[in-house]
């Protein structure tokens, strides 16, 4: 494996762009012949253009169709060799889409033991080729915020290209300020679609039509596309029906142009049949972001809106026939669906004029919370592609619709969100849901609900995961303690609490505030749930393992075994906390000496995780970890090897390569390889392992002391002294703050210290 310094690319794919993800809807461009030249011409000047619209707010000017069509001639003329990236911004991450295209179109892989930024970085200084230029396009950007810290360089070759309605988002941007089109344009727009006789028969009205459009290019398309429908109709009819509905549009704060442009969309709305416009209105509920038909199907499945659906046995012939007919919707070359902001806007405000609105939200909310409520406990890397496309929507449900979620259901969009990026590595985009599930759990249902405690508990785990220990603590507290108030002191919650606390204190190291915690919950369980209960056999293996880590293995023993009976009687002799279990006892044994009791353990567990779970999980991923770590200890090198290889390419395949599981392969791996004198192929798997412990937990958290020791007794082993013992030192000091003075891994690091200067003394004297 090579270091990320060494990392090899393939050679990336001939004119890369993803330009086949967005479509133009027009069947001829017109009118910004001009815009495009200055377009061009501010890009080759300037590294950053923000195409806005003349007046402040205004939509439907073409912002993005003027993007869509200078970046179509670009590629045709090769003018951006290194590619060409459409990002749409409302969709998702921004970041996360320019990883994906650096990786899809260029080959380019950066460690994905890295943060996001810094993956970014690695691409934004290896994109090929390194003297072409490459054109990004950032399309309907809201708020500086969402990009600001995605951009690349501000280096001549990097052009970047944003559109927003908003011409002061920020000053780093030169203006290209989009006027409506311009008579003639607006005219030639007409004629492309209606043909130029119809024109030509009627000039004035045609004229009137364009005026009273306000010019504005989704106006004309709109009533274009209803003209060519309706062929035998004169323009000047057109006109009287436009200026008709015109004269019905109640007064607002919105400019004439765009106000021609909800009187077409108010006439296309009466040419839909009565599902058309239920269906543009259901869909409307959606994010402003790609719609998979899958995801529209399963709302209009759910049993308990039968009576706010109208009957139909396909739907999607409805959105073909009607909505993507009118020019209503788009369709994506991914076959997804996608409306136009101002249509979107439009259809909203008719469902809300809809007596069954209210359960129409409540009912899409429920499908997006059924949604979340199917994930895995933990998502590997196949499950997140699939989510992928609904967590806009999710996220819909959790901001604009958040007042139309039941009480009991609240939790499940934010919990959702922050389990999609908690479990791909990306701690600080998950931080922010759980905040902010906590904020609104307090907002609407008041400070003492059990709402509240539980998103209390969940933040104080993300926190723990991080090994932000002091952050986490006081959120645990507090959740325990208002579960107290809400439950009484006998309750399952109270056990779990109590659990979780005590976990808290044993990973600081903790141990005579974590016995009684354990030993609390684990007779609190009893008291309430039986002798014979799932939650028994966790409590037991939590205490075992608490005793084993102390080394008080005559006590652990026992309690791992009444463990393992207790899951086999409940669950049966096959099933994962089985095989948990199984790995749990082998890994005593393993540490006690007792390898021939170990192996069989590990073996079957391994075998049993294989059976339930299929040969593609992180459960097996850790089965052959462990009994990889078994083999190291026997000195059977060269069976440990292809385990933990298997391991670590497992876990990279279903978790991806930034994550904790592959920061453990990767400093187990190269444990191994210290352990055979094979220096120079552990040192950069260690400061890989480091790095990504660092980036993902932090940099004082207990696992990166453990990278940083590790590294130190490589360099000890390799006499280089001078090297090793600023490792050492800076273990040390995040164990004494973490966890303590008298934790093992405080002791042991200080021992190592101690033998390393002995050591060099030795050598001195």
């Amino acid at each position: 494996m090579k270091s990320p310094g060494e990392q090899v690319n393939q050679i990336p794919v001939a004119n890369p762009n993803n330009l086949a993800r967005v479509r133009s809807g027009l069947v001829k461009f017109v009118g910004r012949d001009e815009q495009l030249k200055e377009l061009h011409q501010q890009l080759q000047e300037k590294e950053r253009i923000a195409i806005t619209a003349v007046v402040s707010g205004m939509a439907g000017v073409g912002k993005t169709e003027l993007a869509i069509q200078y970046a179509q001639r670009q590629k045709q003329q090769s003018t951006y060799p290194a590619g060409i990236c459409w990002i749409q911004v409302q969709e998702s991450n921004p970041g996360l889409q320019l990883l994906s295209f650096a990786k899809s179109q260029l080959n380019l892989n950066p460690p994905e033991d890295w943060e996001l930024l810094e993956q970014l970085d690695y691409c934004w200084s290896r994109w090929p080729p390194l003297d072409g230029d490459v054109l990004i396009i950032l399309d309907d950007v809201r708020d500086y915020e969402d990009i600001e810290n995605y951009l690349p360089p501000q280096e001549y070759r990097f052009k970047v290209l944003i559109t927003t309605r908003k011409y002061w988002l920020s000053e780093s941007f030169e203006q290209l300020r989009l006027e409506v089109l311009d008579e003639q344009a607006a005219l030639e727009l007409l004629g492309s679609f209606i043909g130029k006789s119809r024109l030509e028969k009627e000039p004035i009205a045609a004229s009137q039509l364009c005026n009273d459009l306000g010019y504005l290019p989704l106006g004309l398309e709109l009533v274009a596309r209803f003209l060519k429908r309706r062929s035998h109709w004169i323009l000047a009819k057109m006109v009287q029906k436009l200026e008709e509905k015109l004269n019905t549009l109640k007064p607002s704060g919105e400019m004439t142009a765009q106000k021609g442009v909800e009187a077409a969309l108010q006439l296309s709305w009466e040419e839909l049949d009565s599902q058309g416009q239920w269906l543009g209105c259901f869909l409307s509920l959606f994010a402003l972001a790609p719609i998979k038909w899958t995801l529209v199907e399963t709302c209009l499945s759910i049993t308990d809106s039968y009576e706010l659906i109208p009957l139909n046995e396909d739907w999607e012939d409805v959105i073909e026939d009607s909505l993507l007919d009118w020019n209503l919707i788009r369709k994506t070359e991914e076959e997804d669906y996608q409306l136009h902001q101002l249509v979107r806007k439009y259809f909203r405000s008719k469902l809300e004029q809809m007596p069954e609105a209210g359960k129409l939200k409540q009912s899409f909310c429920k499908v997006m919370v059924q949604k979340v409520k199917s994930l895995p406990q933990s998502l590997t890397k196949e499950q997140v592609d699939r989510i992928a496309p609904s967590i806009p929507h999710v996220a819909e449900t959790a901001t604009e619709l958040q007042q139309w979620l039941e009480d009991e259901d609240l939790l499940w969009p934010f919990f959702g969100l922050a389990s999609f990026y908690k479990d791909q590595g990306f701690y600080k985009l998950a931080e922010p849901w759980l905040k902010q599930w906590l904020k609104v759990s307090q907002d609407r249902l008041g400070a003492n609900h059990l709402s509240v405690a539980t998103s209390l508990h969940n933040l104080a785990s993300l926190y723990d995961y991080q090994g932000r220990y002091s952050k986490a603590e006081p959120l645990y507290l507090q959740a325990l303690e208002l579960r107290k108030q809400l439950l009484g002191e006998n309750h399952p919650s109270i056990a779990t609490s109590l659990n979780n606390l005590a976990a808290l204190y044993h990973n600081q190291g903790r141990y005579s505030e974590t016995e009684p915690l354990y030993l609390q919950a684990l007779e609190l369980t009893k008291q309430l749930l039986g002798q014979n209960h799932p939650s028994i056999a966790t409590n037991l293996n939590n205490l075992a393992t608490l005793y084993h880590n102390q080394g008080r293995y005559s006590e652990a023993e026992p309690l791992y075994l009444q463990a393992l009976e207790l899951m086999k009687q409940l669950s049966g002799e096959h099933h994962p906390d089985v095989a948990s279990s199984l790995n749990n006892l082998a890994l005593l044994y393993k540490d006690r000496g007792r390898y021939s009791e170990a192996e069989p353990l590990y073996l079957q567990a391994l075998e049993l995780t294989k059976q339930l779970l299929g040969e593609h999980h992180p459960d097996v991923a850790t089965s052959l970890n462990n009994l990889a770590g078994l083999y190291k200890d026997q000195g059977r090198y060269s069976e440990a090897e292809p385990l933990y290889l298997q391991a670590l390419e497992l876990r990279k395949q279903l978790l991806g390569e930034h994550h904790p599981d592959v920061a453990t392969s990767l400093n187990n791996l190269a444990g191994l390889y210290k352990d055979q004198g094979r220096y120079s192929e552990a040192e950069p798997l260690y400061l890989q392992s480091l790095e990504l412990r660092k980036q993902l937990l932090g940099e004082h958290h207990p696992d990166v002391a453990i990278s940083l020791n590790s590294l130190a007794v490589l360099y000890k082993d390799q006499g280089r002294y001078s090297e090793a013992e600023p490792l050492y030192r800076q273990a040390l000091e995040i164990t004494e703050q973490v966890l303590g003075k008298f934790h093992p891994n405080t002791l042991q690091i200080n021992r190592n210290l101690t033998t390393l200067q002995l050591t060099v003394l030795q050598k001195y004297d």
